[in-house]
């Protein structure tokens, strides 16, 4: 299922958020990307060479923009909500029925196409469990794994460090980035950056990976291997 294709095309969602603000730069800056494509509801700010943004306001209904969706090798997904505030079907629309519109449009599309998918830590695979986001996550994880794609990646991060000079930061992450040293040290199966889960993304659309859902410990992996061990 792997390719060691240099030369990558690929959509990323959410990249005026924190986690695809970090993607987007990693894709830019490396020599494996070729192009990169980002749909935002609002301009980015940002611009380069390789990057192509479509401004679009209802990520619900595509079909005004979905032919210039073709010809992408990989869909790096960052668009997300917190739990927060939100009621059971609220949190369901946002999460589960837009991530399958925008995913089932672009496995039509580019049925060799690697979706990557970031989740969040303590998902529940089953969908049965108490906690009503992890369930919801869960759901769309098997969704998408149940589409065809050439390959489907369910990633769960945990607390992920912005990259110096980020301008989407969390508040959180803003008060708490001074933790990130010492949490890598004594909990690195919780903690990782930006960067690692950009490279991640690159290396199992290049490589594959014999895992579709990828916690911490396998973000650190497959970005080490992504960078010859280098991070």
């Amino acid at each position: 299922m792997a390719t060691t294709a240099s030369n990558l095309r690929v959509i990323i969602t959410g990249a005026t958020g924190m986690v695809g603000e970090g993607v987007l730069h990693e894709c830019l800056r490396n020599p494996n990307v070729e192009a990169v494509l980002v749909i935002n509801r609002k301009p980015g700010g940002v611009t380069h060479p390789k990057l192509r943004e479509i401004i679009h306001g209802d990520f619900y209904n595509l079909s005004s923009i979905q032919d210039q969706l073709g010809g992408y090798d990989a869909c790096y997904f960052c668009l997300g909500v917190s739990v927060i505030g939100l009621s059971e079907a609220e949190y369901f629309k946002i999460t589960h029925t837009l991530t399958l519109h925008v995913a089932d449009i672009l496995s039509t599309r580019n049925p060799q196409m690697t979706f990557c998918y970031v989740s969040g830590a303590s998902t529940d695979s089953t969908e049965q469990g108490r906690t009503m986001w992890a369930r919801i996550k869960g759901k769309t994880e098997n969704d998408l794994m149940k589409l065809p794609f050439r390959q489907v990646f369910a990633y769960r991060p945990g607390f992920m460090k912005p990259d110096k000079g980020a301008k989407n930061v969390l508040t959180l992450y803003k008060f708490m980035g001074w933790m990130y040293p010492i949490g890598r040290a004594l909990f690195p199966k919780a903690f990782i950056t930006l960067r690692e889960l950009g490279l991640s993304m690159i290396d199992v659309t290049r490589r594959g990976y014999d895992k579709k859902i990828l916690e911490v410990s396998d973000i650190v992996a497959t970005a080490a291997r992504a960078n010859g061990n280098k991070i």
